[in-house]
């Protein structure tokens, strides 16, 4: 349900604080400087900002894949229960799913007619009903933006659809596949070309900077995903070249180890990604030096992010997650944990680190109890605030169990399954071909040893609370198919 904006000006919290909410796109947790201080990308600006926040080692995106993450942290639910299950645009999507909808009778199964699962449907735009965080805040008086990829629906579903008073970028796309992509004229209808040749994350930041100077004397929302560091690979020449450069003299190679059905990255190399990695880093550095020359950076609550983990095993594999298993679009720790920090000067210390467990449908209800305003228990059915853990990291924090659905196949190598993290343990449930899988990610975050056969007890556990949330979200699972071929074994 939307909220109605009625004299939002004069229900404005008292505690009101400005919100930055950045986010990358595929950007693995050990591609930052924060996190792995070995890490062949260079990170200064958000290493800088890493050392006046709260750094979170177990910070989860919903999914390993990223419009439903997008969507979690936009509703505070998880897209089980949302049904924008897998990325907009992939097969099988649907404005709104058939009551009747059978699978084997869908015509958008072509790619999946040799599988012997075929995935669920699920919703391929943001639902009108919910109330964004966007309109939440707005809805007592913030100015909202957006700047940067959007991926949750075509026109009709845009920003400014979902309570954002400014677009700059946002689009149905998952990538920035216009005009010459990264580099202006970037043929966007929501974002005007620059320059010939002006490059997209640093316009972002200039669109952003704008608007925090537009607004500084009143609270502000934005919400700044950047396109970067998706496909397609493409860099500032001089950051490619300084990273050839780099990549000569420590005398690196690619490397590649077996995870069926793809080939796995283990070494960070990659000159071009490095580039997209540092650019980002500097446009993060404009909005953060924005903050300061407004005045503002004291009380503005800034959150960075990425929605899911490094593209390893596909698309070029350009980024290593080691020691993590896999990357994007695999539920091991490579695919959903993600690099997270939160800084808020006048709000509380930083430079400490968190290791409870938060996941991306916390950031809304987090969101809203720092700035005052009450939570919203229609549309926080799922997220928790975790802003007592900012101001105390070692508090306890809510046990509940995390929760991952993606019944899709991915594009990554990844397969239909479900998971389940509880305190140390994470179960598995693979809907086709490997069963369950159970880890204790303190002793092994790399998932290589698997526990279930040495701890059925513990796997009857985690599958009755996997079972129960699948339950409770009313998650749509995949469906076997019949016509699969008998002797199938890679897709």
């Amino acid at each position: 349900m939307k909220l109605a904006p009625l004299l939002a000006a004069l229900i404005l919290p008292a505690s009101a604080t400005n919100v930055v909410f950045i986010m990358a796109d595929d950007l693995g947790y050990m591609d930052v400087g924060f996190n792995n201080p070995e890490s062949f990308y260079e990170t200064p600006n958000l290493n800088g900002m890493a050392a006046e926040s709260v750094r979170f080692t177990a910070g989860y995106a919903a999914c390993p894949v990223c419009s439903p993450t997008r969507s979690s942290i936009l509703t505070g639910q998880y897209p089980a229960r949302t049904r924008n299950t897998d990325y907009f645009g992939a097969p099988n999507g649907f404005a709104e799913i058939p009551a009747n909808y059978n699978p084997l009778e869908d015509g958008k199964f072509a790619r999946h007619s040799n599988r012997p699962v075929r995935p669920a449907p699920y919703l391929n735009r943001l639902a009108d009903a919910h109330t964004t965080l966007a309109e939440a805040l707005k809805a007592k008086g913030y100015a909202t933006m957006h700047a940067g990829k959007w991926h949750l629906g075509p026109k009709g579903s845009w920003p400014t659809d979902h309570g954002f008073d400014v677009n700059a970028g946002g689009t149905e796309g998952g990538g920035p596949y216009g005009g010459g992509k990264y580099f202006s004229p970037y043929k966007n209808p929501n974002l005007p070309d620059g320059p010939k040749g002006e490059h997209l994350p640093d316009r972002l930041a200039t669109e952003v900077d704008k608007f925090i100077t537009a607004n500084k004397d009143k609270p502000f929302f934005v919400y700044l995903p950047f396109y970067s560091v998706h496909t397609p690979l493409m860099g500032r020449e001089d950051l490619v070249e300084k990273y050839k450069r780099k990549k000569e003299k420590l005398e690196l190679k690619a490397e590649f180890a077996s995870e069926p059905p793809r080939e796995n990255r283990t070494v960070q190399e990659h000159a071009v990604y490095a580039a997209m990695v540092e650019a980002m880093d500097e446009a993060v550095g404009k909005v953060l030096k924005s903050l300061e020359t407004n005045g503002v950076a004291e009380d503005t609550l800034v959150f960075f992010f990425s929605d899911n983990g490094g593209l390893s095993t596909s698309e070029g594999s350009p980024t290593s997650n080691l020691p993590y298993r896999a990357g994007k679009g695999w539920m091991y720790e490579g695919g959903i944990l993600e690099p997270l920090i939160v800084r808020w000067p006048k709000g509380f210390r930083g430079g400490v680190v968190c290791n409870a467990p938060v996941i991306s449908t916390d950031f809304y209800p987090t969101i809203l109890d720092a700035c005052g305003i009450d939570p919203l228990p229609e549309q926080h059915k799922d997220g928790v605030s975790f802003l007592h853990l900012l101001k105390n990291p070692e508090s306890d924090h809510d046990p509940r169990p995390l929760f991952w659905h993606y019944p899709h196949w991915g594009n990554q190598g990844g397969i239909p399954s479900a998971a389940v993290r509880d305190g140390d343990w994470k179960l598995i449930d693979f809907y086709w071909g490997k069963g369950m899988e159970l880890y204790n990610l303190a002793a092994d975050p790399g998932e290589k040893r698997n526990l279930a056969e040495e701890q059925p007890d513990r796997v009857r556990e985690l599958k009755a609370k996997l079972d129960a949330l699948r339950k409770d979200t009313d998650a749509l699972l995949p469906s076997k198919n019949p016509e699969a071929k008998p002797d199938f074994k890679k897709w």
